[in-house]
């Protein structure tokens, strides 16, 4: 048994993480400021005696003892990044300085969740981890792509200079159930219009790419790299290298929901990235030939039977 702190472990993807460990027998502290995370997420966990919530801001320090930190604390999408620019800078810096202080005084590895965001609108394809990315410093993104960039810095540095035991991971657009209805995400916006009969809203013409993955995927690269032992740092790229267009997402989810909604058209927002899907060949490489085994369609339909039970239940 170890004993782990996820920061950001009320979130979509930090309470599919808390499952796993807890499945796993270890002892797990979850810390969230519920600012994107949910109660409802890790409810069913509130009675485990090895699970323990803290209502924490990452932003300021915070002190125990234990083996493993997963730092996940920081709103991930637009909707929630762009609500509070400033505190979102402060989230991934601020929070990257003390779970690194931390880790740095009790000696415990630490592990970033950074994102395919790095690269920004990216001039390369696929993405490998050694391009540099083509990022707008000061677009109304960049407080998550710079902030998630300077963490990343922040976490070398520590590992170069105080000998912090480290691990980052590049993630790429995950969905599953307990995303957030209301996060502007592609999936969980097509799925909810879909089932609602909304008409289902693509930015754009509907030809921009993204490599979708799903979380238990996610879940499962994400400890393969905190658990590998070959003095590996990172970063890796963790996502699905299949890549599909807007338009091909949404007419798969009109075809698993049998929804009649239409599809329409609207202004691309600013700085967003045509193109995006991971190169995984490294971290195929280095944790134990990982690669995504859940694809699109049985991704999509597990995910669109949660949204389906979450709307009934709202609708009753």
């Amino acid at each position: 048994m170890k004993r782990i702190l996820v920061t950001g472990g009320a979130g979509f993807i930090g309470s599919h993480l808390c499952d796993k460990l807890i499945e796993q027998g270890h002892d797990v502290i979850c810390l969230d400021n519920f600012f994107t995370g949910a109660k409802q997420n890790i409810h069913h966990l509130m009675d485990n005696h090895y699970f323990e919530m803290v209502r924490h801001d990452v932003t300021h320090p915070y002190f125990v003892e234990v083996d493993e930190i997963y730092n996940l604390a920081c709103p991930a999408s637009p909707i929630h990044y762009q609500y509070n620019p400033i505190k979102t800078i402060k989230t991934s810096v601020m929070g990257a300085i003390n779970m690194l202080g931390l880790a740095k005084r009790i000696k415990a590895r630490v592990l970033q969740a950074s994102t395919s965001e790095v690269y920004g609108d990216p001039l390369i394809h696929p993405q490998t981890e050694d391009y540099w990315g083509n990022v707008n410093p000061i677009g109304i993104r960049s407080c998550y792509d710079e902030g998630k960039r300077c963490a990343e810095s922040l976490f070398l540095n520590y590992h170069r200079q105080n000998g912090v035991d480290i691990k980052i991971i590049r993630i790429f657009n995950t969905y599953g159930p307990r995303m957030n209805p209301n996060d502007g995400r592609v999936v969980s916006n097509f799925i909810v219009q879909a089932l609602k009969g909304d008409d289902i809203t693509i930015f754009g013409d509907g030809s921009q790419t993204r490599s979708f993955q799903y979380v238990d995927d996610l879940i499962d690269g994400m400890q393969r790299m905190m658990e590998s032992r070959n003095g590996f740092h990172g970063p890796v790229n963790i996502g699905n290298p299949n890549e599909f267009s807007m338009l091909e997402l949404a007419k798969e989810v009109l075809d698993l929901t049998g929804s009649k909604s239409k599809i329409i058209h609207k202004p691309l927002p600013e700085d967003d990235p045509t193109q995006r899907k991971p190169d995984i060949s490294l971290a195929q490489k280095e944790l134990n030939n990982w690669e995504p085994r859940i694809q699109l369609r049985e991704g999509l339909s597990k995910t669109i039977e949660y949204f389906d039970d979450l709307l009934s239940i709202s609708n009753s």
